[in-house]
């Protein structure tokens, strides 16, 4: 059965949801960004990593997911198999993975982005970082607004790609979710799901 590495609070949260998902058998390894075990799999020591029977792996989240999803036709998490459908799905990752993943860089190490170690020099940053992660949040929003998923075939690897980075934005943003209803509402609705509920408590160690 496939194994994932994941690590709590990363992305890899998306692929450990739609593994519960789809229902097959898969292990789930917990382990620390650039950890030796990590490492020894993955050379950027990075999660999410991906680990078939075979001894192939698949790293970066967006094309964990589209694996997955195809894979798995029978789970329904593509979002639809028309051109269309694939080509939405495809723009909705590459969103998140460019605008909104990337948007935190600098509230996540904002000393990557300057060369002042003052800590005024590190709030700018993140001050900065707020403003780049509410652009794509306010897209999202508008998206959402009369939807309950990201795209139109209904539940799929795309709210699952989503979603860690909503819980991001719920804790380190001014004000958390209340500027985006309804990226509220899908986050409420996906940490209801009881798949969901079992990963959070798997990734909390309960």
């Amino acid at each position: 059965m496939p194994t994932l590495y994941y690590a709590p609070g990363a992305c890899s949260l998306a692929p450990h949801i739609v593994l519960e998902w789809i229902g097959a058998p898969y292990e789930a390894v917990r382990v620390r960004h650039g950890s030796e075990e990590l490492l020894a799999v993955n050379p950027a020591g990075a999660v999410p990593t991906l680990r078939e029977d075979d001894g192939w792996l698949l790293t970066q989240c967006a094309a964990i997911l589209d694996y997955l999803a195809n894979k798995h036709p029978e789970a329904r998490l593509s979002g639809g198999d028309t051109p269309r459908a694939r080509a939405e799905a495809h723009r909705w990752s590459a969103f998140l993975t460019s605008d909104v993943h990337a948007a935190f860089w600098p509230v996540f190490m904002p000393f990557r982005y300057t060369t002042n170690e003052s800590e005024a020099a590190r709030r700018a940053v993140v001050e900065a970082g707020h403003k780049l992660v509410a652009k794509p949040f306010d897209l999202l929003n508008r998206h959402l607004d009369g939807r309950e998923h990201i795209l139109d075939g209904g539940l799929s690897v795309i709210d699952a790609y989503a979603f860690p980075m909503i819980r991001w934005a719920r804790k380190m943003l001014p004000g958390g979710l209340a500027p985006y209803p309804h990226v509220q509402a899908l986050h409420d609705r996906l940490a209801d799901d009881p798949a969901v509920r079992a990963v959070l408590a798997r990734e909390a160690g309960k």
